[in-house]
């Protein structure tokens, strides 16, 4: 039996961590984001990423940029995944870690569980397992968006 622990070959984010207001304040911007995503609204989702974000958040499938390739992917991930499988998903965010950077932006690192309900069946499945590394940046209007997101399922390690 393998008993060995696979590790990502990344180090956490560099820098300071950071305030308790900034803490706050990721949380509730990221609480506010993965509403939209596991709505499914897809434009309001995008729309938490700056206008040229990227969202890499599948093994196998291209980033998606911008606005319209962010909400286009939203749409037809679920569209691919679960058109005739009637779920309900939700995403939990966890041991998020917030580190300002000198340059301004902010850079997290956290864990996300996906667990997916389906009618007539009580106990959700919990999948995947991943790590998320963000970089986030103000708007003109101050509130945060998300530059970059990089998900790293957990079973990419084994392969």
């Amino acid at each position: 039996m393998n008993t060995a622990v696979r590790t990502t070959d990344t180090a956490a984010p560099a820098a300071n961590p950071a305030r308790s207001g900034l803490y706050a304040e990721v949380q509730l911007f990221y609480a506010r984001q993965v509403h939209l995503l596991d709505a499914v609204r897809a434009e309001p989702f995008a729309r938490t990423f700056t206008e040229d974000g990227v969202f890499a958040h599948s093994p196998g499938v291209p980033p998606a940029r911008g606005h319209a390739g962010i909400a286009q992917e939203v749409r037809e991930y679920n569209e691919r995944r679960f058109k005739s499988d009637p779920v309900q998903r939700r995403h939990w965010f966890t041991m998020l870690d917030v580190r300002e950077q000198p340059d301004g932006t902010v850079h997290t690192e956290f864990y996300a569980l996906v667990a997916t309900t389906r009618p007539g069946q009580p106990q959700p499945v919990i999948s995947p397992s991943c790590v998320v590394r963000d970089v986030l940046v103000r708007s003109d209007d101050g509130e945060l968006r998300t530059r970059s997101r990089k998900v790293t399922q957990d079973q990419e390690l084994f392969d």
